[in-house]
């Protein structure tokens, strides 16, 4: 029996949970998925733009590529949704569905830093990385600021990332002793579910002479100074920030968030609503906002949904993935996390190697097998 599963996003999370679905189902899938966009590009990807080691072009992957049995994908934007009806409706016309499953991401709320958009720069949006690719090469001295601007964020070491490419980057042009650089976070530790990871990043930033601001956050910009929550005025030449996050507006329209975010089920991703799931960086998981976590919330998802269709077993949210250190030196390191599969945390972690760097490349490469076929 075909039942029609509705699927908002199409990012780590949606096109897992539509490849897991064309997989069990084949042609006996009915699963739409609704995108805006044209492409997908990894998040991390974002890193090598900004820097000019490619294009945002060239790690651009088109969703016309994107070809499962059962599987349809749309470029529309969605205007409405109805979690009650399991309706939405879209730029293109009205879908119905039996389950619907929003995994529309986190937006970037830009106003809510007064400065930001007028006197910084943000890496976290595919255009800001693009916009800095141009930026870096002008930049030759002064201090460099790299800073948060909200909690939660996508990615947690991500701004550790840019710092530390930034470090290597201008150290290859020469000027790195002209510029300093601080890494403001309103964080207690670079990386909080791995112990080893947050702490083979403070070793690094005080190596490369990249100070750290704990628990601080950016609240407003002014021309040439960052000012944070306690007061603290900083100057910068340039400033790198990563901004406030919300849930999308049409998501915050629907009423489905409590106190800014989408809350579900812990262990299943329902909402309060039966048959409608939130996953990914939406969602009120308290896990890392990362791709890998979306990932294995669709594994989930698609569990109980198939249980629902068939009566056979659901399981339930493991809460794992893998978070990824980029050095900008060749070297990358990541930790593996397990949230919710036993008593406690359990995190596995990799010192930056270049062995690191193949990980990360074989990540990429095996899903851009499974999902593009490329």
């Amino acid at each position: 029996m075909k039942s029609r599963v509705l699927i908002l996003g199409a990012g780590f999370g949606g096109l897992e949970l539509a490849t897991l679905l064309s997989e069990a189902l084949g042609e006996g899938a009915d699963v739409t998925v609704v995108d805006r966009r044209d492409s997908f590009v990894f998040g991390y990807s974002r890193i090598d733009v900004m820097f000019g080691k490619t294009t945002l072009d060239d790690v651009s992957l088109p969703y016309a590529a994107f070809e499962k049995p059962g599987i349809r994908l749309v470029k529309e934007t969605i205007t409405a949704i109805d979690a009650t009806a399991k309706r939405v409706t879209t730029d293109g016309g009205t879908y119905e569905a039996d389950f619907l499953v929003i995994a529309l991401g986190a937006d970037y709320d830009m106003a809510a830093t007064p400065g930001l958009v007028e006197h910084g720069n943000e890496f976290y949006s595919d255009a800001g990385a693009d916009r800095l690719r141009d930026v870096f090469p002008g930049f030759n001295s002064g201090p460099v600021i790299v800073g948060i601007c909200g909690f939660p964020y996508k990615c947690p070491p991500g701004p550790s990332e840019c710092a530390l490419t930034l470090h290597h980057y201008l150290t290859e042009r020469g000027i790195r002793k002209d510029c300093d650089i601080t890494f403001v976070s309103p964080l207690s530790s670079p990386m909080p579910a791995s112990a080893e990871m947050a702490q083979a990043l403070m070793e690094s930033f005080e190596e490369f002479g990249i100070r750290l601001l704990k628990q601080r956050t950016v609240i407003r910009l002014e021309p040439g100074l960052a000012v944070l929550d306690d007061g603290t005025e900083l100057p910068f030449a340039l400033f790198l920030g990563v901004p406030k996050h919300q849930p999308p507006q049409v998501v915050i329209d629907s009423g489905l968030t409590e106190d800014g975010w989408v809350p579900i089920d812990l262990s299943t991703l329902e909402t309060r609503f039966p048959g409608v799931y939130a996953i990914g960086d939406m969602a009120a998981t308290g896990l890392p906002k990362s791709g890998t976590f979306a990932e294995s919330a669709a594994h989930c998802v698609s569990t109980s949904i198939l249980a629902k269709l068939r009566g056979s077993n659901a399981q339930l949210n493991t809460g794992q993935g893998t978070c990824i250190v980029e050095y900008g030196d060749g070297r990358v390191s990541y930790a593996q996390l397990d949230f919710l599969t036993g008593p406690k945390l359990e995190a596995i972690y990799h010192p930056p190697s270049i062995a690191g760097k193949r990980f990360k490349q074989g990540f990429d490469e095996t899903r851009r097998s499974r999902w593009f076929n490329l």
